[in-house]
């Protein structure tokens, strides 16, 4: 899999210290990940990435909206999201990235390729179930919004009615009750 050039971080040239990086991600990001679940998005991710001696804390945060439809009515609409990753990258013999926290590079590497946590942290910020906020607060109307609520069950009303038993049952019925 090629490789996204923006997302390559050289680290070897960097000072000790914080350093600060702005990353603003559209479709055409996604489409690299042959990821389709929504038509749009418009999400602005900042890294915090901290170089120590010996290794590099990475903090991800990202904000913004993707363009999903709703999965009861099928209306497309902007869903809002937000979330974070911390990645903490130390250096050893071979590459390891098994640990979701936990970045092993080879010695020697003088780059961090993070398109993947980029990925993985925005796609997991989504939720499972997309509800338009339309539908929460009752202003959307929709055609099938107007036919879920014609198919409704109404709720029937109890009728007191007395029910015909046999009378040998009552007879027992009283043996409980007449202690």
């Amino acid at each position: 899999m090629k490789q996204l050039n923006e997302f390559l971080i050289p680290f070897v040239g960097l000072k000790l210290g914080k350093h600060q990086f702005e990353y603003q991600i559209s479709k055409k990001f996604f489409d690299y990940f042959n990821y389709d679940d929504f038509e749009s998005c418009d999400i602005k991710v900042n890294l915090v990435l901290e170089k120590k001696s010996t290794m590099m804390e990475l903090n991800f945060k990202h904000k913004g909206t993707v363009y999903v439809p709703c999965d009861l009515t099928g209306e497309m609409f902007d869903l809002p999201i937000k979330g974070k990753l911390r990645l903490v990258v130390q250096f050893g013999d071979e590459f390891n990235n098994d640990n979701d926290e936990l970045l092993i590079l080879p010695h020697g590497e003088h780059q961090i390729d993070i398109s993947q946590y980029v990925y993985e942290m925005i796609v997991l910020s989504i939720p499972l179930k997309r509800v338009h906020p339309g539908i929460k607060d009752g202003t959307l109307q929709t055609p099938a919004l107007d036919k879920l609520k014609e198919l409704t069950v109404k709720e029937k009303k109890k009728e007191e009615t007395k029910e015909d038993t046999d009378p040998r049952w009552d007879k027992l019925k009283n043996l409980l009750t007449d202690k």
